[in-house]
Parts: structure tokens; C-alpha cells; sequence
């Protein structure tokens, strides 16, 4: 018996050792190779050259030979690491030694206060820049390992799976791979799509996480590699204890067991596990359930009979919100029920004062049954927007995008009163409209045909033609007042190096940086300036920002020739599109 234990080690040994021994073998091989054979082709290429000539050798180290002395410069530094990255630093205005220059301690702060923020969509856009941009480590205070911890943080808070299987694929040899790996197959096994879960935990040529073991022993099981199985998890058991709760589930998907009816929701896995495990499996999820546990729910058609619960239950109100957010409750079923509460007449009348004494699921009960009471317009509109601010106040913000839309729609635009314009246009236009041309308007400088210039159709010199023709006309127009879009559009232009001449509104709309943004500048800090931009904007998205914040934003990035991430803020808050 003793025998056969010892020949089972060596079996698994030979089995998950010796290839990754030989396959670095082979590697090191190789490389030795191609280092030969560099230095027999460098060897042969100084013997040809004159002695008095500059000989080639990595970059950032020059050595010139003369007949008096021999100078050395030295440019490389141990900051010289390259980051993980998305992108290439020309794509965006950027540079290589975009973080060299600020103290990593300061980048550290700033990362850490943008964390607790929910950010908007530019704000997000403008992270992605910040943390998935190729460019050297920080020189002093901030290493490898802690820059990559921020960027796996975001991306996994990003919840892009696509973006985050990219960053896999392109950057296979970072540290805490496995993390990453978590949280696709996780993604994967919400959807019931157990077969790219295991794709993901392949890609991996090993694996240290316990999680990802239990993972990789499932996988083999479910492609009928039981003995392969065996072998990882008598593996595993030999060096370490082993989960019990795994440990039963394994026995039985392995047929040692008849039957575990053991449930477990501490994580999607072990959730799958007891699914598997037993088919007439009964769960009623909280509001507090993992979001990958909802979507299980969902994609393994396991919620029935949603309709049926009890409203006067204030947990399972917020269950059917939850549920709506998640997609797995329809919203015009969810507003149906709204409509059940019971108001007194007087709270429908007076809602705003009653609004402030209920509890958050009851107010959007009564601005939704106060929406269906009036006839006004604009009443219509400020009660939507309080409906929607709610919504997105309890982070139940996808309950009611579509529907939203659909009572926005009734709304004739003509009607609809200049302050709440904004909020009707963003939330009227689906993410399929955004994709609409632009409608140009040759009366309205900031939605003239001078931004072709901004989407990259139109030269300078072009646009500099444009632009005189337009401010000539505009300026005999006694009735023509430049507007803060106006302003701005012209700052980016005269930024740019298109001569504006004398315009007196420009000077009203002239934004004072402070002193730190100025040094930052100034000493090309420009992934720390990103960063500040991204505290500026935050959660707010573009349209809800006020003239001065949005002058201030295009200022500094007119002044660290961040022009293309410009181009995509002007594109967002100028034009009229249809």
C-alpha cells in the first residue's frame, strides 16, 4: 500500500512537473541562443568600424571612443520599467516617462481618493488612459507590484470582461495573473458558460490559488478527466487541507457518492457546485447576495415567481429592485407595483413634503404614481428626473434606463422647457442613437462645420479659413452673442495655433489654474494631471457639469496637449446630433 502511495506522488510529480522543467529548458536555450549569436554579430561589426567611431549598444548607454579618453553616458536608470499597459502613449498625447516625474507617494494619495468614487463614463475613460497606458514606472516611491495592484483593482471594479481578457492576452507575464483569471471564470460561470470559466483557468501554466485549484479540478471532471482530477486533487490534499465543503461535492461529481444536498452561496463556484449537486435546488437570493449569484439565477432560470411575494415586506421590495437592476425583473412590472402602494390623497398632493418621511423604495412609489396624476410638462419632467435621481441614489440605476426612455419618448421635444433639456436628451437617446451623425449648423459657431476639424476630416489650414469666414459673419451680427460653447471651442482652436483676433467674450471665460496644477504642467506630469481630471469630473457626467468646471477641464488639457482625449470631450458636449 505503501508502495503504490509513494508510485502515485512520483506519477503526479511527472505529470505536473516535469513538463513546465522541460519547457523552461527549452526556453532558456533559445535565449542563450539568440544572446550568441548577438554578440558573435556585434563582435564582427566594431572589428569592421574605424576605432574612432560610436559603437552601438542598448539604449540609454552611449559609448564614444576617441584617441584621447573614453566618455560614458549613462541615461538608463532602474526607473526604466516598463508597465503593463492597453496602449500605446502616442495614442492619447502621451509619453513613456508620463509618471517619472511625480513622486509616487502623491500618485498613491490621489489614486486612493478616487477609489471611493463611483465614476462617471469620461471619468472612467480618462482611468483607462491613466492606468492601461505603456509607460515607466514612477522613479521614487511607488513599485512594480503596487502600480499593478491599482490597475487590476480598476479593472476588475471596471467590470469591462472584454477589456479585462485584452489586458490577459497582452500582458501574460504579469505578477497576480491568477486574479484576474478569478474574476473571468467567475464572470463566465455567473452566465452558465462553465466552458470558457475553464478556457480562462487554462490559459494559466500554474496555479498557486486555492480557488482556482478547486476551479481546475472541477474543469477536469466535467471533461471527463477524472483521473486526471484525482491526481490534482490527491495532489493538493498531500500539501494542504483541503475545504470540506469541496471535498464532498468532489466525491459525489466524481461517483464516490451518491448524493450532497449541501448549499453554499460563498462564492459562485461552490453556489454552481451545489446546483450541480442538486437539481430541485430552492434559493431566494437578498439584496445583499453577490451580483454573480444574481446573474446565476437568472441565466440558470432558478427565480420563479417573482409576482408573487409579499410587497408590504420591505427586504423583498428591494429584492424586486435588486432583481430589476440585474435584469432578471421586467421594469414595467416593477412600476406596476408601484402602483399598488397606498397613498392618502393628501401625501399625492403634498409629495414633496411627504417624499421626506418615507423610506427610499416608497418614494419612488409615490413620484411614480404622482407622475401618472399630472397632465404638466415640466411637472412631468422634474418628477422623472426625482424618480431617476432616486433610483440611481440606491444604486438601482439600470431598474429604470428602459422605461425611463419609453415615458420620455410620449414627451413632445418642442415641448420640452430649456432646463431640463439636458436631462431629457441624455436619457432619451439610447447608446445605439449616440452613434448618429452630427448635425452642423452654420449659425451656431460651436455647431458649424469647423468641427470636422475636431473628428480629424478637416486641416489646419482649412479650419483656419472656416474659422475667419465664420467669426467675420458672426461679428456683424449684432444679435449673435458668443455663448460659453463658443468659448471654448474657440480656446481649443486659438490652443492649437488658429488665430482667433479680438473677441471680447473670450477674456470673461479666462480660468485661473492653481499653483499646483501650474508646477504639474509645467514639469509634464501628465499621468498625475490625468488623475486630477478624473477627481475634477468624478461622478458627474459631461452634461452635468457647469460651464466653469467644463472651461477649466478643456484649459488644462489645451495646456498639456492632451488633444485627442479633447477632441473626444468637445465631440461629447458641443454638437447637435441626430
Amino acid at each position: 500500500m505503501k508502495i503504490s502511495k509513494q508510485l502515485s506522488k512520483i506519477l503526479i510529480l511527472i505529470f505536473f512537473i516535469l513538463p513546465t522543467q522541460f519547457a523552461k529548458a527549452q526556453e532558456i536555450k533559445e535565449i542563450w541562443s539568440v544572446i550568441e549569436k548577438k554578440e558573435i554579430s556585434e563582435n564582427e561589426t566594431v572589428n569592421n568600424e574605424d576605432s574612432t567611431s560610436v559603437v552601438n549598444k542598448p539604449e540609454g548607454i552611449k559609448v564614444k571612443f576617441s584617441d584621447e579618453n573614453i566618455l560614458v553616458e549613462q541615461n538608463l536608470d532602474s526607473s526604466n520599467i516598463l508597465l503593463s499597459g492597453l496602449f500605446d502613449p502616442d495614442d492619447n498625447d502621451l509619453k513613456l516617462d508620463m509618471w517619472s516625474k511625480t513622486d509616487g507617494i502623491e500618485i498613491k494619495k490621489q489614486l486612493e481618493r478616487i477609489q471611493s468614487k463611483n465614476l462617471s463614463s469620461f471619468s472612467e475613460r480618462l482611468m483607462d488612459v491613466a492606468l492601461l497606458t505603456n509607460s515607466y514606472i514612477p522613479s521614487q516611491n511607488f513599485s512594480l507590484d503596487e502600480f499593478e495592484s491599482y490597475t487590476l483593482d480598476h479593472l476588475i471594479k471596471k467590470k469591462d470582461y472584454n477589456l479585462v481578457e485584452q489586458f490577459i492576452q497582452k500582458n501574460s507575464s504579469i505578477k497576480d495573473k491568477e486574479r484576474l483569471i478569478k474574476h473571468v471564470a467567475d464572470y463566465y460561470l455567473s452566465l452558465n458558460k462553465i466552458e470558457k470559466s475553464c478556457s480562462a483557468i487554462e490559459s494559466l501554466s500554474m496555479i498557486t490559488d486555492e480557488y482556482l485549484t478547486y476551479y481546475k479540478i472541477y474543469c477536469l471532471i466535467i471533461q471527463d478527466k477524472k483521473n486526471e482530477a484525482q491526481l490534482l486533487f490527491d495532489l493538493n490534499s498531500e500539501t494542504d487541507t483541503l475545504d470540506n465543503f469541496f471535498v464532498q461535492k468532489f466525491e459525489v461529481l466524481m461517483g464516490y457518492e451518491d448524493k450532497n444536498y449541501i448549499l453554499s452561496d460563498e462564492n459562485i463556484l461552490y453556489f454552481h457546485l451545489s446546483h450541480k449537486t442538486d437539481k430541485k435546488l430552492i434559493y431566494y437570493p437578498s439584496v445583499e447576495s453577490d451580483e454573480f449569484i444574481w446573474k446565476y439565477l437568472s441565466n440558470s432560470n432558478l427565480l420563479k415567481n417573482l409576482n408573487n411575494f409579499n410587497l408590504s415586506d420591505i427586504d423583498q421590495v428591494k429584492f424586486l429592485e435588486k432583481a430589476t437592476s440585474e435584469g432578471i425583473f421586467e421594469e414595467r412590472d416593477l412600476l406596476n407595483l408601484y402602483k399598488k402602494f397606498q397613498f392618502e390623497i393628501d401625501d399625492l398632493i403634498n409629495y414633496e413634503k411627504a417624499y421626506k418621511n418615507l423610506p427610499d423604495y416608497e418614494r419612488r412609489a409615490l413620484l411614480y404614481q404622482r407622475y401618472l396624476l399630472t397632465d404638466n410638462i415640466e411637472k412631468k419632467l422634474s418628477l422623472l428626473s426625482k424618480l431617476n435621481s432616486s433610483f440611481e441614489d440606491s444604486n438601482f440605476s439600470k431598474s429604470f434606463d428602459d422605461e425611463l426612455s419609453k415615458l420620455l419618448k410620449k414627451i413632445n421635444k418642442e415641448e420640452v422647457p430649456s432646463k431640463f433639456s439636458s436631462f431629457y436628451q441624455k436619457n432619451l437617446i439610447t447608446d445605439a442613437n449616440k452613434k448618429n451623425k452630427i448635425k452642423f449648423n452654420d449659425q451656431v459657431f460651436h455647431q458649424s462645420k469647423v468641427l470636422n476639424y475636431f473628428l480629424n476630416k478637416q486641416s489646419l489650414p482649412k479650419t483656419q479659413k472656416l474659422t475667419d469666414n465664420l467669426l467675420s459673419k458672426m461679428k456683424k451680427d449684432k444679435n449673435y452673442s458668443f455663448d460659453f460653447k463658443d468659448i471654448v471651442l474657440l480656446q481649443s482652436l486659438k490652443s492649437d495655433g488658429i488665430q482667433i483676433g479680438e473677441i471680447d467674450e473670450l477674456s470673461q471665460y479666462n480660468p485661473d489654474l492653481n499653483p499646483e496644477l501650474d508646477k504639474m504642467i509645467n514639469n509634464n506630469e501628465s499621468g498625475m494631471i490625468l488623475l486630477k481630471l478624473v477627481e475634477i469630473i468624478g461622478e458627474k457626467e459631461l452634461d452635468e457639469l457647469n460651464s466653469r468646471s467644463l472651461n477649466f477641464i478643456v484649459e488644462i488639457m489645451n495646456r498639456t496637449k492632451l488633444i485627442s482625449l479633447r477632441n473626444e470631450l468637445l465631440l461629447e458636449i458641443l454638437p447637435l446630433k441626430v
